[in-house]
């Protein structure tokens, strides 16, 4: 239990630094949404730029059987390495996004 709390709060430090203010109203807003008691964690994009409406994940991340699983990354930053960074072991993240027959040849958990 102590290590699942450990990667709830990996996983909300590294998603909250993406839940910056731009200051402009034309800029849709950045959401954290952090469901602890289920597990799942978003960076969401919600509002409206110029005449255009956005509603977009940016980051999805999921605690399943005690393994993280990046759902989806649309960032440049690898966060499967800042998460072995943190101590999180590579057998314990799953790329959720890749197809379940190509995660064997990743150096993480296949699932």
């Amino acid at each position: 239990m102590a290590e699942l709390n450990q990667y709830r709060q990996f996983i909300q430090s590294l998603l909250s630094r993406y839940a910056v203010d731009s200051g402009s109203k034309n800029s849709p807003e950045t959401q954290l949404v952090f469901d602890t008691e289920r597990d799942h964690y978003q960076v969401m994009h919600v509002g409206w730029r110029g005449d255009r409406w956005v509603h977009s994940c940016t980051v999805h991340l999921d605690i399943k059987e005690e393994k993280i699983w990046i759902q989806w990354n649309g960032t440049e930053d690898d966060l499967a390495q800042e998460l072995v960074d943190l101590g999180v072991p590579k057998s314990s993240i799953v790329i959720g996004f890749h197809a379940p027959s190509m995660r064997k040849y990743t150096d993480y958990a296949a699932g």
